[in-house]
Order: C-alpha cells, then structure tokens, then sequence
C-alpha cells in the first residue's frame, strides 16, 4: 500500500482577520490524485495557497511526506517536493513563452517538457511569442507545461482547465495519469467534473469554508457530485 503523501488536519486559515477555512482535513496517497470541488467562494483556492505556504494557517497542520511544513515559504516549495500552479496570474505576460518555460531553471534539459509540448503542439509554435498574446485557455496550457515540466512528487494545480479547448483537456488529463502510474501525486481543484472524474481517485467537497464530503471518487455517482455544487 502507497504511504500518505501529504495531510493537512484541521486547517483554519483566511487573510487577515477574515477566516475562509474552517477546521479543513484531508490527505491524498503517493500515486493518487485529490480532487477539490465546490462552489465559487467556498475556500477551494484559499486551500492551495495555505497547502503551498502562501498563507501561514492559524491553526492546523500540512505534513508533507512527513515533515510539517506550515512555516515554508513559497519559494521553497520546490525544494520540499512541491509544484504549484495557481487559478490566477498563471504566466508572465511580458515574457515569451520560451522565457516562461526556463526562467526558473537552470538547467536547459528540453525533455522535461517533451511530452507535454508533443501534446500541445501550439505552444511550441509560439516559443517567441509573448506570453500576454496567447488566449486564456493557451495561458493555462503553458501553466500547466511549466508545472508539469518540475516532475514534483507533488502537484498542485488550481482550475488548470478553466478555458482550455476539450481535446486538450483530454490530453492533460492523459499526463496526469500517466505520472501518476509512475508514483506523482496531485491535488486539483476543477470545476470540470468530467475532468475531475478522469483522474481523481478521491474527492474533497467544500461549502462555506467546511468540507462537506471526503472519500473515494469510486463510492460517489456524478449525479451526487452534481447536486453537492448545487446546494
């Protein structure tokens, strides 16, 4: 059986005095994908930023592979096995796509994004182009590339779809699973719940900040799904 990958427990946490989560649990497993759905509002992003240590919660607890990493900054998420991409602000528009892709890195190791710009083709038509040129749906595929290409044990990615034509998304839902039957973990927050049922293995239903629902995405219909976003 796959360890626990990552677990947060009772998570309180919000922006300033204004507390979005309220006693938050869950965890996913190695190998495994957490799919986080609700309606807009209900703290779904706040979630990631506090799982990826753009907020500091004020009480709870994120382990990751065993180690609590409440206090982590941001900008050592990587180094602590984590990759994120958020629902807003997902590239630098004033730089190519090129420069969104190995800003970052350094090394120039072009097959960390081979299977991903095979899949999105476009992308790598555009290598010269400016990001801030490229359609919403295009914005979020180089995101989605540029995480991706981190091959981080875990992955966090916020609406990664929002935008994105259907074939493609059937391609990004393609790479997700195949890393995760070479071990990668992912949380996802979607409210693409064709896209969600695709790879999750189990399901996180918020409302108001609480968690409504936490189990395996094989004990629950879409229809139960359905009627959980509609509440």
């Amino acid at each position: 059986m796959s360890p626990t990958l990552l677990k947060f427990d009772n998570l309180v946490s919000g922006y300033g005095d204004t507390m979005v989560l309220r006693n938050v649990s869950g965890a996913v497993t190695q190998g495994e994908v957490l799919g986080v759905l609700g309606r807009n509002g209900v703290g779904k992003t706040t979630l990631m930023k506090t799982l990826a240590g753009y907020i500091e919660p004020q009480s709870g607890s994120v382990v990751l592979n065993g180690r609590n990493i409440n206090a982590l900054a941001p900008q050592d998420g990587l180094r602590s096995g984590m990759a994120y991409a958020p629902q807003e602000n997902v590239v630098f528009g004033e730089l190519t796509v090129h420069e969104n892709l190995w800003l970052h890195l350094d090394d120039k190791d072009e097959s960390r994004y081979a299977s991903c710009l095979e899949n999105f083709p476009r992308l790598g038509e555009r290598m010269g182009q400016r990001a801030g040129l490229l359609s919403g749906g295009e914005r979020k595929l180089l995101s989605f590339t540029r995480t991706m290409g981190l091959s981080a044990p875990l992955t966090l990615l916020d609406e990664p779809t929002e935008g994105v034509q259907p074939e493609n998304i059937q391609r990004m839902a393609d790479l997700v699973r195949s890393r995760c039957a070479r071990g990668a973990t992912y949380v996802i927050v979607e409210q693409n719940l064709e896209f969600l049922l695709s790879v999750a293995t189990s399901v996180l239903v918020m409302d108001h900040g609480q968690v409504l629902l936490d189990q395996s995405i094989s004990g629950i219909s879409r229809n139960e799904l359905e009627e959980y976003l509609m509440v």
